[in-house]
């Protein structure tokens, strides 16, 4: 078969226009290699393309309507019965103009956030280019953004982290640079970003933090405001754990940052040597009383479970329905007011001076919290004492000693105890009990134990730092974390630890023991059930499913062993002896702090008539680190306070 001959490649034609590629004259690998004005013309077509689709892109987005913050609706929380507990969030920003800001607070911000801000053309194509690789990888479409493009995020754009949003930024940002001075944007950028604690704009946030108008502030309070922009959850010195920190690093960049930049000299930087410590954090009016520290524990819960921020809760226009029963929080706040009012007198007794009440119920059925003691006022009292680790728990920690001494002790029952010489005798009290080997005559004869059931019933220090080394703190530690306490409450494993050096909060506390309760069986507590905003159910709301912490006739023994500890315990109490004989006494069982116990807090943790509630009580001066006695308290027959946990429990208890 013949060959075809093969075909010369033709030069490529574009509409009659010649283009000379690949190129005549050259031969072999010269002739695909184009010439340096074919490059150059390939380079300028691509720019040309480019050109125009940007101004087509360009002409074709629109600078739309500013948000309307004025109609932005305030976050509404509501009882478990659906009705409405309390509505926050409205919008806390008063505008000022450029002129009435000091030239300070203007040098601080571009100094933090934008230093080319009078230069640049209002977006920053590092910033562009970022978001792109961090797109492109699957992560949050985010960085380097400018004042200009922050102020149209904050004022035209939804706040979502995407790609869409980020065009539409871009372009806006442009369009908006060509249409209003840099003074109507930094002024409106000012106007309208976060700075933590509920303000919007630099007039609340000088207030919030300082209390006082914008136009007062100094270089060193402007700088300070300036690092929040970063993000006031992180940067607030009154914030979460290493914030104070965090702002003091952040403060101190800004100001040297503005003597690099030109905007102070360093004989002005000098003088600003002292970290500007704003003022306490403020509640609103209407979340005083209870209503605050419930609105506190309810956005624990709603930041944890669906990521949401204190700045998109201050953003407002959320519906959170919560487990917390108003007649419940009304008769828990009674009692402790009660207890507080009838048994302690701070002008009479200085112990009875900084006495602070924490408390939580929680149902044992699913882990709802039911209600919750957080101090005397939250406005004037901002600590939530309900939901604070750092109060020793003492020997009501001891049910989880016993309980994973059962679960863990191979044939360890509630028979069993320790001797006289410090063994573990498995079989109980009525068994014969040779002596020791290698004992002298005289000590043939040993003590025979006390039951485990006895030593919890009599707090016994002794037999519980034993029974934590027989069965190993570790499984102690274990069993307590899967009874719901968090580990960073718990403390170091040392002989100590079965006596109660761990701190949780009440309502962990609470949740815990529901298991002994409950067969077993507990749920991490929750107090959020739903969460809408704009007619759209929030996701990661549901139900917490129930698991086994122990098995149920562990449960159930240590369960029983509390009953009789709380009618020992509400016996002992003539005021309210007549109480165990109450119908409310029926499913009765409680764990509590001894007059033995030298930890520096008093607990009682109940259960009765389907509700597991822990009473916790200390002493706390403003400014001490440290916890204060409370040997004392309320006069010489408190126990060391033992007896108002109780109390308040059974004031509360009698009527629920």
């Amino acid at each position: 078969m013949a060959r075809r001959p093969i075909r010369p490649i033709r030069p490529i034609r574009l509409r009659g226009l010649r283009v000379d590629y690949p190129r005549r004259g050259r031969s072999n690998w010269r002739r695909w290699v184009p010439s340096w004005r074919q490059v150059l013309s390939g380079i300028l077509l691509g720019f040309g393309a480019l050109a125009g689709l940007f101004a087509v892109v360009y002409a074709s987005v629109d600078i739309p309507d500013e948000n309307d913050e004025a109609r932005r609706q305030g976050t509404v929380y509501y009882w478990a019965d659906g009705s409405q507990m309390v509505s926050v969030g409205a919008v806390n920003r008063q505008n000022v103009t450029l002129a009435g800001i000091p030239d300070s607070v203007e040098h601080a911000v571009i100094a933090a956030e934008n230093e080319t801000f009078y230069s640049d053309s209002g977006v920053s194509a590092k910033g562009i280019a970022r978001a792109a690789v961090s797109m492109v990888k699957g992560g949050e479409t985010q960085g380097g953004s400018t004042i200009t493009q922050q102020y149209v995020k904050n004022t035209y754009l939804s706040q979502e982290q995407s790609a869409t949003r980020k065009f539409k930024e871009f372009f806006i940002s442009l369009k908006l640079s060509n249409k209003q001075s840099k003074e109507e944007i930094l002024q409106g950028y000012l106007n309208t970003s976060w700075f933590g604690r509920g303000a919007y704009g630099i007039q609340a946030a000088a207030y919030a933090y300082y209390g006082i108008p914008a136009k007062d502030l100094d270089p060193s309070q402007a700088a300070l405001l300036a690092s929040l922009l970063k993000g006031a959850e992180q940067y607030d010195p009154a914030g979460g754990k290493g914030n104070h920190e965090r702002a003091v690093d952040r403060w101190e960049w800004v100001l040297d940052r503005q003597v690099e930049i030109g905007t102070m000299t360093k004989a002005e930087r000098a003088a600003y040597q002292k970290f500007p410590e704003p003022r306490p954090t403020a509640k609103p009016t209407s979340l005083g009383g209870q209503t605050g520290y419930l609105v506190d524990i309810a956005n624990k819960y709603i930041k944890r479970r669906s990521g949401l921020t204190d700045k998109d809760l201050a953003r407002g226009g959320y519906r959170v329905h919560t487990t917390f029963v108003k007649a419940k929080v009304q008769q828990l706040e009674r009692a402790v007011r009660g207890v507080r009012k009838r048994d302690l007198d701070p002008k009479k007794r200085p112990e009875d001076r900084y006495v602070e009440v924490g408390a939580a119920s929680v149902r044992p059925d699913d882990g709802a919290v039911v209600a919750v003691y957080g101090g005397a006022d939250a406005i004037t009292h901002f600590a939530n004492n309900a939901d604070t680790a750092g109060v020793p728990v003492g020997s009501a920690f001891k049910p989880f000693v016993l309980a994973a001494a059962l679960q863990h002790g191979d044939g360890i029952t509630l028979d069993s105890g320790y001797d006289s010489g410090g063994r573990l005798i498995k079989d109980g009290p009525y068994a014969a009990h040779p002596a020791p080997s290698g004992a002298g005559p005289g000590q043939a004869m040993v003590t025979a134990p006390t039951p485990l059931r006895d030593a919890l019933i009599k707090s016994s220090n002794a037999t519980f730092t034993l029974l934590g080394k027989d069965i190993g703190l570790k499984k102690v530690k274990e069993l307590a974390v899967s009874a719901g306490l968090h580990k960073e409450s718990l403390a170091r494993l040392d002989k100590s630890f079965p006596l109660g050096t761990s701190t949780p909060s009440a309502v962990r506390m609470a949740d815990a023991y529901t298991a002994f309760s409950n067969d077993g069986m507990r749920a991490d507590p929750y107090s959020v059930t739903k969460v809408i905003r704009d007619g759209e159910v929030v996701e990661g709301f549901g139900k917490p499913e129930p698991r086994r912490v122990m098995d149920a006739s562990v449960a159930n023994d240590v369960n029983n062993t509390l009953g009789l500890v709380a009618w020992t315990r509400l016996g002992r109490d003539g005021k309210f002896a007549a109480f165990a004989k109450s119908r409310a006494a029926d499913d009765l069982s409680a764990g509590a702090t001894g007059e033995d116990d030298r930890m520096k807090s008093a607990w009682f943790i109940g259960h009765s008539k389907g509700l597991t509630t822990a009473v916790t009580m200390f002493r706390s001066k403003p400014g001490t680190p440290q916890l204060l006695g409370m040997q004392g308290v309320g006069g010489p027959d408190s126990e060391r306070g033992n007896v108002f946990p109780l109390r308040i429990w059974s004031a509360y208890a009698t009527r629920t």
